[in-house]
């Protein structure tokens, strides 16, 4: 599993945010069970939730984590061909379109973050600048041009 070094940083973040949490979930277990029968405490089981949630959260990060393989950027590094951690511009007939290669962890395709492990991030992995690569996508099969490796 691929993360940028902000990528990284972002994930260690969330990781002590949550490590926090857990002594304000389990202050909300005690005061729910002060309050009588927790069989029909609503605050008892939404508490439960939320720690069984955070806990669950907590072992997805440390397991990121622990796979995780740094991909920096070298200064002045020119990129022949699209790899993780390169950024894209594209054409197709939806116009122009710029994205970035990223592992599955840092995807946000509505911001243009492209998971390397999705079709249209393997589509990309691999060509050069000039390269036309075709993706099946929600929208059908739709070919891509790449116009510059940034």
């Amino acid at each position: 599993m691929y993360l940028s070094s902000e990528g990284l940083k972002k994930i260690k973040e969330e990781l002590e945010r949550r490590k926090g949490l857990r002594a304000e979930i389990s202050q909300k277990i005690q005061e729910a069970k002060s309050l009588g029968d927790i069989s029909e405490n609503a605050e008892y089981q939404e508490a439960i939730t939320a720690q069984s949630f955070n806990e669950g959260r907590i072992l997805e990060i440390e397991e990121i984590m622990r796979q995780a393989e740094v991909m920096d950027e070298v200064p002045g590094h020119k990129h022949e061909k699209v790899e993780v951690g390169t950024q894209i511009k594209t054409e197709s007939k939806f116009g122009s379109q710029q994205f970035t290669i990223v592992g599955f962890s840092e995807a946000n395709p509505v911001n243009g973050f492209i998971s390397d492990e999705s079709p249209l991030g393997k589509a990309f992995l691999g060509h050069k600048k000039g390269e036309e690569v075709e993706v099946e996508t929600p929208k059908g099969r739709v070919r891509y041009k790449i116009l510059e490796i940034l």
